[in-house]
């Protein structure tokens, strides 16, 4: 049987992921543009979702009762497979204006994003670009392994596994070989 090797380094070595420093920094970055892209950008961080998964969502997938966003899972092998993840309460109630203001008659399904998903790429890429951060791990994938990573830090690896919409854990688990800070800091814990 064939096995994809997964690591958290390109060829070169370099890191695929953010460390939880130039996440803060991406996230305080996305404060200076617009709504839409704000949000885009901070779902992205919240929710270690895949770019197009968040480029997906439709008004009805924020769920305001359970705080919760409710994705379609892209890599699975037959649609209709959804994974719900909670969110803070101060960006469910910027959802919910922005919901309003875009949603004048009230329908219940309406696409969040006016932007085609290269576009959204392009977005990502401004925010990093904003926040300093450069390299392989400059994008939206790079966000979302850098929400994994420091998510096996504070919650369990079974919810992790959920979060991520991955089938198994031990796709999961490659996460668990954090390095640099990130590893520091759990070896902290111990000491």
């Amino acid at each position: 049987m064939y096995k994809t090797s997964l690591s958290l380094r390109d060829g070169k070595g370099e890191r695929k992921y953010l460390n939880q420093a130039e996440r803060l920094l991406f996230l305080e970055s996305t404060n200076h543009y617009r709504t839409d892209v704000k949000l885009f950008c901070q779902l992205l961080y919240y929710t270690g979702a895949r770019i197009a998964e968040i480029h997906n969502l439709k008004s009805n997938n924020i769920d305001f009762s359970n705080k919760t966003v409710v994705i379609e899972s892209l890599k699975k092998r037959k649609k209709g497979v959804f994974r719900e993840i909670p969110l803070p309460s101060y960006l469910l109630e910027e959802l919910q204006h922005y919901i309003d203001d875009l949603d004048s008659d009230n329908s219940s399904e309406i696409a969040l994003w006016t932007f085609s998903l290269r576009t959204a790429s392009r977005h990502v890429k401004r925010v990093m670009l904003k926040a300093k951060i450069s390299g392989v791990q400059s994008c939206a994938r790079g966000l979302r392994h850098g929400f994994a990573v420091h998510a096996v830090t504070v919650a369990p690896i079974t919810m992790v596994k959920k979060w991520l919409g991955h089938a198994t854990l031990e796709t999961t688990e490659i996460y668990l070989n954090a390095v640099g800070t990130e590893e520091r800091e759990i070896a902290q814990r111990l000491w």
